[in-house]
């Protein structure tokens, strides 16, 4: 996984646009089957992920990703209800990571220059070590790694590495600079 410099409607864009659509039509039908479809769940996330799930993966729909073949899950994860992964720049959770509802983990967006903004997708890819809990509501932004057995407290905006052992909270926003 690697940061992410995108010229938007280059083919590569376009490419992850189509599957983008893919996706969302997967993850629709997947999001309308009964809670105990095991194995249609099984089919589906499959097909989104590209793969299996992992042993013990549970996930417990409403599920959201764009991408899906990257997001890498590790075996004991647990992803509560109305979690979404944009994925396109790659997501890891390593084992025993759980995950409560609202969660949404964010890879790619746009540079903050006006006209920049029209040509270019950037991003990086998410990293949560073993054992981390992020709490409810809580975002993920590009290129953060969260260290192992930390906690993501409710509602947390996540912009910065987080180091093992740590609690993060807060959504504090604030004026970085005007123009």
């Amino acid at each position: 996984m690697s940061d992410l410099l995108m010229r938007i409607h280059s083919p590569e864009f376009q490419a992850m646009s189509e599957r983008v659509l893919e996706v969302t039509a997967l993850t629709s039908r997947l999001n309308a089957l009964p809670f105990d479809d095991d194995a249609g769940k099984a089919e589906l996330f499959t097909q989104i992920l590209g793969r299996p799930l992992a042993p013990r993966v549970t996930i417990y729909p409403p599920f959201f990703t764009d991408h899906g073949r990257n997001l890498e899950l590790a075996e004991r994860v647990f992803i509560n209800q109305n979690c979404t992964f944009l994925d396109y720049a790659g997501i890891r959770l390593a084992e025993r990571v759980m995950v409560a509802p609202r969660v949404t983990f964010i890879t790619v967006g746009h540079p903050v220059d006006t006209e920049d903004r029209k040509l270019w997708l950037t991003g990086g890819p998410i990293d949560v070590e073993e054992n981390v809990w992020i709490g409810a509501g809580a975002t993920i932004l590009p290129g953060v790694t969260i260290g192992r057995d930390s906690v993501i407290a409710a509602g947390a905006i996540v912009a910065d590495d987080v180091p093992p052992q740590s609690l993060v909270a807060g959504p504090k926003a604030e004026v970085r600079r005007s123009w």
